[in-house]
């Protein structure tokens, strides 16, 4: 040690050790030894563990810039990190990829990589969409909090109809939020309910009416009950509609187009009765009127909009379009060569019902179903052996992409699930920390702060709370303080 306090280092190129290339390093990783040789680190020399074999030189100050502990006599580099995510980083030095272990959270071992500087282009594709998948995770809670503390957050700066405009759409959006949302959304499912039932109702012949012309109309007292509905519908939908944020894609939004066509046909159907009389025949205002009513089934629809279990459902049958697709092709092929096998076979039989091919598909379509109607089927002994083979090779096709629908069903409902305790949990944490805030510090008491010697009068150095060494590493370990750090070092020049 020379008088201006700085430790000599020897150096890696001294006589007896190894120079170049054939230089050996030992790291301790989480308190796992791993023997290391230049050769093989600089293949990469822009990662961390590459930097090591010429940090010597630099003295402490690069030493300890890429570790956080060296023991000089056993020429050994500490890290306080995860051991089981550094043997499968090591791993780009000897195969060139990087391949991540299964139990390990994809976005600590993104962090680990980070750390050991490895870019991420050498993880596998199989790893990589393990860290999409986590990322998107992390970002749906992260937006879901964001929502929470949007909704209990109260800017004082905003004038008194955007926080009007922010309570009726919280009121409306999320029964969650107060009682009285609950009641309203509880209703408006009723209302919905109701509505399908009536009309249902309007179509038995017992409870129609004859109007002037002896036709038969629906009852009038369903159809106040149906300008009921509706108008709960309409106001819902434009007290929605000027309280969203986003307006245009408030509109734009599937589940708010299917709102628009529930309750436009009323309207527009009403329309045609008292004025379309005027500008065609009423025969044609009828058939428009009636063709109109037929698009009030999409009010069923909106039952998604207070149902998670639907709504999962969609989004199953979303994510499954492949396993549908291939479902369709196998009952595509099945149809036309079983169709035409049958035709061909029952052509023998003077009472055949096989007229032609495209006649034969819908025989092949009800078999392959096992729907079967009954109004056409085989005579001759090779068509019902056709029809057989083909109502089994239906059975198997159509069971086959059953089972990944159910997994990506059930993979959504639970992933819900969990992402909507996971955001609970952060508002916990959060609330938590926030009530802490000043209370202590993670890994130690106040005391150790409270213990710490003052700083030396009239020296220009930062403070002793900001000179305490964080471990690189996502686990939660005991702060130390500059003090040991400091004491360790010259132990270690000695």
């Amino acid at each position: 040690m020379d008088g201006s306090g700085e430790c000599s280092l020897p150096e890696q190129g001294s006589p007896g050790s190894a120079a170049g290339d054939d230089i050996e390093i030992v790291v301790n990783v989480g308190g796992v030894r791993q023997v290391l040789y230049g050769d093989l680190l600089s293949q990469y020399p822009e990662t961390r563990l590459a930097e090591l074999i010429n940090c010597l030189a630099g003295g402490y100050d690069t030493i300890f810039s890429l570790c956080d502990d060296y023991d000089p006599g056993k020429r050994e580099f500490y890290f306080d990190r995860d051991p089981d995510a550094f043997k499968c980083v090591i791993e780009v030095y000897y195969f060139g990829e990087v391949h991540m272990k299964k139990g390990i959270c994809p976005i600590c071992f993104k962090n680990e990589m980070d750390f050991w500087k490895v870019d991420l282009k050498f993880l596998d594709d199989c790893c990589k969409s393990h860290l999409s998948e986590k990322r998107e995770e992390l970002e749906e809670i992260a937006r879901r909090v964001q929502l929470i503390l949007d909704d209990l957050g109260v800017d004082a700066a905003e004038g008194r109809w955007r926080r009007c405009q922010k309570c009726v759409w919280k009121f409306l959006e999320k029964p969650e939020s107060s009682c009285p949302a609950r009641v309203v959304a509880v209703l408006s499912f009723l209302l919905i309910l109701i509505s399908s039932v009536v009309m249902c109702m309007g179509t038995i012949p017992e409870l129609q009416v004859l109007d002037a012309e002896g036709n038969r109309v629906e009852h009038p007292t369903l159809e106040n009950v149906e300008t009921a509905c509706i108008g709960w519908f309409t106001l819902e939908y434009l007290l929605r509609l000027f309280s969203s944020p986003n307006k245009l894609h408030f509109a734009l939004s599937f589940m708010n187009i299917v709102d628009v066509l529930a309750i436009l046909p009323f309207y527009v159907s009403l329309t045609l009765t008292h004025l379309g009389a005027r500008m065609m025949e009423l025969t044609n205002v009828q058939q428009a009127v009636q063709a109109l009513r037929i698009m009030r089934i999409a009010r069923i629809f909106k039952l998604a909009r207070h149902s998670s279990g639907l709504q999962t459902l969609t989004y199953a049958l979303k994510r499954s379009f492949k396993e549908l697709g291939l479902l369709l092709m196998y009952l595509a092929v099945g149809i036309f060569v079983f169709s035409a096998l049958g035709y061909t076979m029952e052509q023998s039989h003077p009472e055949t019902l096989f007229k032609s091919i495209p006649q034969s598909f819908w025989w092949a379509i009800i078999t392959m179903t096992t729907v079967g109607y009954g109004d056409i089927y085989p005579k001759t002994t090779l068509g019902k052996l056709n029809a057989a083979i083909s109502f089994l090779c239906g059975v198997i096709a159509i069971a086959l992409p059953i089972h990944p629908i159910i997994n990506n069903f059930v993979r959504y409902y639970n992933k819900q699930r969990v992402l909507e305790t996971a955001a609970k949990h952060e508002l916990e944490l959060m609330e938590l920390n926030s009530s802490s805030t000043g209370e202590g510090k993670a890994g130690g008491s106040r005391s150790d702060l409270d213990n710490l010697p003052p700083e030396p009068a009239g020296q220009e150095a930062p403070s002793w709370s900001s000179r305490l060494k964080l471990s690189h590493s996502d686990t939660f370990i005991p702060l130390l303080t500059e003090e040991k750090h400091h004491r360790t070092r010259l132990q270690s020049c000695k």
